[in-house]
């Protein structure tokens, strides 16, 4: 792909915009609402997307990806989420939180065994990291991986785990503690626990508030013994790789909630060129005006923060101050946007069939996961120089 050059798009990103703007205006759009109330994973749209590449976007072609780039990824995300964030944390934990750590911290045997199949969507990877009573706090972890021969057993669980339990799921990788050091301080580790492991099991499905047409599920493992070589990378190493993973991951939801905050642009501009009060439009009316002409001021610097981390990124340069304040802004504006929209929309707004009642309900865990607002705050103070607070 080309270089990224503020406020422009090369001719590959553009006819990506293009393509996948289509496809979730003519094919995830009519449907999507049906597998959201129904709560059911929309297995088709998956294949669609598959056929199209999207899951190998920012993969090298020897591994059956398309040779793109991260910021490609992050224009599909924006432009799915526009119709549906469901869809599209489908898309982001396949491919920043399933295949990226293959990609970035697996050996080449490792990424020539699972990659070729998650860039081809026939197979989804999951990543295992939030613990029921750990949330934000990493260093928590107690799930454990212990050597045992020539495998790894392993014992825990995990919560709120996005892609894990389809059926095209072939993996999880997940944290665990391997060592600890004589203060007792955990030694983290990340490794690959295939789906079909004796001892993993999948519970139902959570009842959510919002992403109601994506999987998630909390996860248990009971004695589950991997081979020894489905350690990814570096034992000890796993902490590193999750912060380089969700630093990654950051870019990838600030575009999504770009997405979602445009999506409500889009249906405010629409519904009140089209309604009526009062005998006039409702675009006539200044207050409603201004309210809109705010959702779109927000929104451009939402994504103008988005574009210029992915942009360091893909130039090599530091990045996580400004993914940080990406993800911040961007979730923050999706949340400000959502609730607007539903405000204009007034009762139809609080219908889950508009879009827009769907995108209320699917903003709040934007600030919430990829790292809570809170935590995107605390990157941000100590690049700032300042210290831990307790």
């Amino acid at each position: 792909m080309s270089p990224i050059v503020p406020g422009q798009l090369s001719a590959e990103h553009e006819e990506l915009v293009r393509t996948v703007r289509r496809f979730a205006r003519d094919e995830v759009a009519p449907v999507i609402a049906e597998y959201y109330e129904k709560e059911a994973f929309p297995y088709p749209l998956v294949q669609r997307m598959a056929a199209m590449g999207l899951f190998g976007l920012p993969f090298p072609t020897e591994y059956g990806g398309m040779g793109g780039d991260y910021f490609a990824l992050c224009l599909a995300l924006e432009e799915l989420a526009r119709v549906d964030s469901s869809v599209a944390i489908t898309l982001e934990a396949a491919v920043s939180l399933g295949a990226m750590p293959i990609y970035r911290f697996g050996s080449e045997a490792q990424r020539e065994r699972w990659l070729p199949d998650l860039c081809a969507g026939r197979a989804l990877g999951a990543f295992g990291l939030t613990e029921p009573s750990g949330g934000s706090d990493a260093l928590a972890t107690r799930t454990t991986a212990v050597r045992d021969g020539e495998a790894w057993v392993v014992n825990g669980s995990k919560a709120f785990i996005t892609n894990s339990g389809t059926h095209i799921t072939a993996f999880v990788t997940v944290t665990a503690v391997t060592a600890r050091d004589d203060d007792g301080r955990p030694s983290i580790s990340t490794i690959v626990v295939p789906s079909v492991t004796p001892g993993f099991t999948v519970a139902p499905g959570y009842s959510k508030v919002g992403w109601n047409a994506s999987d998630t599920h909390e996860l248990a493992f009971s004695d589950c013994r991997v081979p020894l070589d489905h350690l990814l990378g570096e034992e000890g190493r796993g902490y590193a790789q999750f912060l380089s993973i969700l630093d990654e991951g950051r870019i990838a939801i600030a575009a999504l909630s770009v997405g979602l905050a445009q999506g409500c642009v889009d249906e405010c501009a629409r519904y009140l060129s089209e309604r009526e009060a009062f005998g006039r439009k409702l675009g006539e009316f200044q207050v409603l005006q201004f309210k809109v002409a705010d959702m779109d001021a927000r929104t451009h610097v939402a994504r103008l923060a988005y574009y210029d981390a992915a942009r360091r990124l893909a130039a090599g340069e530091p990045f996580k101050r400004e993914a940080a304040i990406a993800k911040l802004f961007a979730s923050d504006a999706a949340m400000v946007n959502a609730r607007e929209a539903t405000q204009i929309f007034g009762g139809y707004g609080f219908m889950n069939e508009t879009p827009v009642g769907r995108f209320y309900r699917d903003a709040k865990i934007l600030e919430i996961g990829e790292g809570t607002s809170e935590v995107q705050r605390m990157v941000i103070a100590r690049h700032l120089g300042l210290g831990r607070t307790r």
